[in-house]
């Protein structure tokens, strides 16, 4: 290991620039034979994860759950529910990543809870309990109707009605998921200790659900409806009712910004443990940069821009562009693939090569200024599954099916061998495996050289060793429409590091002028041709330039 590796590594700030795994726990690898994925069995796979040449990596929720919404109901914050092990598992986990060089971030949904857990079951009991206020009740409108026309994501009202104390509560996801009142104190220092149990086990950080969505409105004022003709920006489909609405009196209100110091004092506490925030607002990128910038609230930030199905040069550039107006300090994460959208590979790349196209687009999110997130079997290019409705688990699936089939799709279990299961499970999981999977396993592509899990190894060994890549500021290019370029920078003159990064995402042969002279760079795993100053990209192919 590099001096440099090491001290990115050990930094306070491992985490800038830093590449976070993300592990869907019910799907990585089942241990005990149930169908389950489980933590033992993730702890079985660390040396796999660690060989990536990722930093670290983040763990959806494993906490005790109904798992009515699969662990983002949460009914107890502080234990792990027994599907997935217990406690002790977690901690021999956490020990075996640290021992690999691997940061451990968990998934932290505080926005709300299960209604199994103990803080709402007191809370609905009457008006006038210890809990009481800890969520977000409201009386009726005097015809009986919910208070404003707040919409649930996974469809219809926000608002459920509970007769014992003749209210409504809020929930922007399913009604067994009640809103935690952020407003009030006790319950905001509620979590806030919920947080400090993990950070005192070790963990090196969270993911923080729905991070914008902790506060809303007191006068709970109607959301206005999105003006026609005007674009739909949330990470939502369409046929959701929940896109027609403006979210500007449920979601993202001002008082957010002040808990998210006192939670930054809290993590400032442990030093080296970090956040990364998912947003889903109409202004992402805006509420990314506000979020993130000053050092005082979030570390990290992430967005839909990258999740969503556009994916041209002009697009990606369109949003660096938007983030960089906006910026200043802030520091994004980005991600072409998560456990809520439809794999990158098929999003993006349906009408692209399979296995060359991954390639190139990893490499170009991980070359991006910021952090990166990469989704389990992104680096083996797995298209999204094709679920049966007879087979389908997610509720938005269910609710929202045909138009809508839900996000089991990116959710099937990993293919570990090209064998029944995909070696995943000795029994049939809880979401089928994908067919078009098996050939893909990781057992195929482990001696290919040509694989895309060897391309992403061999693009994240280099992105370690150029400094430029991880914190170096970021200037866009103009190299034609068609192909995305930008330089990254760090320091001046011979001081720094200077590399053009160019990307051909399409399937065509692209030829640009270089805006300076300077030496093409190896051990990248990509091909380009350059005579005098046109470079000539084949399809599916990046340069990384170093620039005189």
């Amino acid at each position: 290991m590099s001096s440099m590796e090491s001290k990115m590594q050990d930094s306070t700030f491992w985490w800038r620039g830093g590449v976070i795994y993300q592990i869907y726990p019910r799907s990585f690898m089942d241990s005990n034979g149930d169908g389950i994925g489980d933590l033992p069995g993730i702890t079985e796979k660390l040396d796999y994860v660690a060989s990536l040449n990722v930093d670290g990596i983040w763990l959806s929720p494993f906490f005790t759950s109904p798992m009515l919404d699969f662990g983002y109901d949460i009914s107890d914050y502080r234990d792990v529910d027994p599907m997935f092990g217990t406690l002790e598992d977690f901690k021999v986990l956490l020990e075996r990543a640290h021992g690999l060089g691997l940061k451990v971030m968990i998934d932290q949904v505080i926005s709300h809870t299960s209604d199994q857990h103990p803080w709402f079951q007191e809370s609905r009991q009457d008006r006038t309990n210890d809990k009481a206020d800890w969520f977000v009740w409201a009386d009726p409108k005097p015809d009986g109707t919910p208070p404003n026309n707040w919409l649930s994501i996974f469809g219809g009202s926000a608002w459920t009605f509970d007769s014992r104390r003749r209210q409504y509560y809020l929930h922007n996801f399913l009604e067994s998921q009640p809103d935690v009142n952020f407003h009030h104190p006790a319950a905001r220092q509620a979590q806030l200790d919920n947080l400090r149990f993990w950070l005192e086990l070790g963990v090196d950080g969270f993911r923080l659900d729905t991070v914008n969505f902790y506060f809303h409105d007191l006068e709970l004022r109607d959301n206005p409806p999105v003006p026609a003709g005007e674009t739909k920006t949330l990470g939502a489909p369409d046929s959701n009712p929940y896109t027609w609405q403006r979210h500007i009196y449920d979601l993202s209100r001002p008082e957010n910004l002040n808990f998210l110091k006192d939670l930054r004092a809290l993590m400032d506490e442990f030093p080296g443990t970090t956040t990364v925030g998912e947003i889903g607002d109409d202004n992402p990128l805006e509420r990314m940069a506000e979020y993130t910038a000053g050092g005082d609230k979030l570390h990290m930030a992430y967005g839909f821009d990258l999740l969503n199905a556009p994916h041209s040069a002009g697009y990606i550039r369109e949003v660096i562009e938007r983030f960089q107006r906006l910026a200043g300090d802030a520091w994004p994460c980005w991600a072409l693939s998560n456990h809520d959208v439809v794999r990158s590979a098929t999003r993006w790349g349906a009408d692209e090569d399979p296995v060359a196209y991954p390639k190139v687009a990893l490499a170009m999110v991980m070359s991006l200024r910021g952090s990166v997130c990469l989704y389990q079997g992104e680096e083996l290019g797995l298209p999204e599954a094709d679920v049966p409705f007879e087979r389908i688990q997610d509720p938005y699936g269910k609710v929202l099916w045909p138009e809508f089939k839900g996000r089991d799709g990116c959710r099937t279990p990993m293919p570990w061998r090209h064998a029944p299961q995909g070696d995943f499970s000795a029994v049939e999981p809880w979401l089928p495996v994908e067919p078009r999977h098996l050939p893909l396993a990781v057992e195929n592509q482990q001696d290919d050289p040509r694989s895309v899990l060897n391309a992403t190894r061999t693009m994240l060994a280099f992105r370690r060793v150029h400094p430029a890549l991880i914190d170096g500021d970021l200037t866009l290019v103009d190299v034609g429409e068609d192909l995305l370029g930008f330089i990254r920078q760090t320091g001046n003159g011979q001081d720094g590091e200077h590399l053009l990064c160019l990307f051909n995402l399409t399937g065509d042969t692209l030829s640009t002028s270089l805006p300076q002279s300077g030496t093409p760079l190896q051990g990248h795993g990509f091909a380009a041709a350059l005579d005098g100053d046109i470079l000539t990209l084949p399809a599916y192919q990046a340069a990384f330039i170093s620039l005189d």
